[in-house]
């Protein structure tokens, strides 16, 4: 397979500028083609809203945060977002049905566990969603016993949470904001052949080392910090953002990009000191949505879960090490019809199934309250 993918044609210069046009705008035309039918098929006002007063905590992830509030926004009668550091006089307040913590970690109080139990105290549901594992289980596994509900976007993770003794652990995949990630025509400045986001971790590092002197060659944007830390930065250091950029920003790159990398957060607990258990991961992260809700062409490393949500091969494309990744995207770059199908078929499958407001159903269904 690889071979014929090796197989590729030239363009002169001109001829790839007005290919690469053509093909952008028939990649969009095709996602706004598959909105029409989604529109005509979901009847969103056929949904019951849920009876129930929701308290939502947030982590501050802006993307993730601000898709699960417009989801509970319009699966439920009331929701109420408040702040990390008053859970416990919000809930007494409020006295809502559930209170809902996302993550419940770096920037929440020493006394959360308090706050959560005397909230338990009043009758009030409790559940949190962790959308950091398997990163941060060393923290996670002393939080979760102390909520009636556990929810994790790990589905490893689940033995874990229930070896504690916590008696409802559920597997909730995250998802990706369609009104935040969404296919959009951009400005020439967010145009490149390829794109990266995300902090330079150590696995990150290693790979893009090896992929320095091909990207050198490219036209290339890659956006997060600790990248410095390459031994090759300066052969690619015109193409970093060192401060990442914001999320509306991210989304015109992914929608600019002909192709997207995609590298998961490596677990070894020799590098993620917050995994001294070493706990594996077998989910897919939440840029793999946000990739296909932008409906770019998505190279991504391979996790187990992975074919339960994306087709690999026709939704989106993995990659085994450097030098199979610098083969898949030289066929890429190059085979652009089948780049822009697979792009639209991602789209299509994530529009589909992979949306926040599908989760945050899940989640209610399971909490009693659909």
């Amino acid at each position: 397979m690889l071979s014929q993918r090796s197989r590729v044609k030239t363009w002169s210069t001109s001829d790839q500028a007005y290919h690469s046009g053509w093909h952008d705008g028939w990649r969009l035309g095709a996602c706004r083609s598959i909105d029409k039918v989604m529109k005509q098929t979901v009847d969103v006002a056929a949904t019951p809203v849920c009876q129930a007063t929701i308290l939502y905590v947030s982590q501050g992830f802006e993307a993730i945060d601000r898709g699960i509030i417009a989801a509970l926004s319009s699966q439920v009668s009331q929701v109420h977002v408040v702040s990390y550091d008053l859970i416990e006089q919000q809930a007494v307040l409020l006295r809502p049905d559930a209170v809902i913590v996302l993550n419940g970690l770096h920037i929440f109080p020493a006394n959360q566990v308090e706050q959560i139990e005397a909230i338990r105290r009043l009758n009030i549901l409790t559940a949190i969603w962790f959308v950091d594992d398997p990163y941060f289980t060393d923290d996670t596994m002393h939080i979760a016993p102390h909520y009636d509900y556990v929810f994790t976007h790990e589905r490893a993770c689940v033995p874990l949470y229930q070896s504690l003794g916590c008696t409802q652990v559920h597997h909730l995949p995250l998802a990706t904001h369609s009104e935040l990630f969404y296919p959009q025509a951009v400005e020439r400045e967010y145009v490149h052949d390829i794109c990266f986001i995300g902090t330079g971790f150590h696995n990150r590092i290693q790979l893009f080392d090896q992929l320095a002197p091909y990207l050198k060659r490219k036209n290339v944007v890659i956006a997060g910090g600790l990248w410095h830390r390459m031994r090759r930065y300066g052969l690619i250091a015109n193409s970093i953002i060192p401060e990442g950029v914001r999320i509306e920003e991210a989304a015109k790159l992914y929608n600019g990009a002909k192709i997207v990398i995609n590298v998961h957060r490596a677990t070894d607990h020799r590098l993620e000191r917050r995994n001294s258990r070493n706990w594996p991961g077998q989910s897919i992260n939440p840029r793999t949505f946000d990739i296909g809700g932008c409906g770019a062409m998505q190279l991504t490393d391979y996790r187990e879960e992975l074919p339960d949500f994306y087709h690999v091969g026709t939704e989106i494309d993995v990659y085994q090490n450097a030098r199979q990744l610098m083969e898949l995207l030289d066929y890429y770059l190059t085979n652009e019809n089948e780049r822009t199908k697979i792009a639209a078929r991602g789209y299509l499958r994530t529009r589909r199934e992979h949306s926040f407001t599908s989760r945050v159903r899940r989640l209610l269904n399971t909490l009693g309250f659909c």
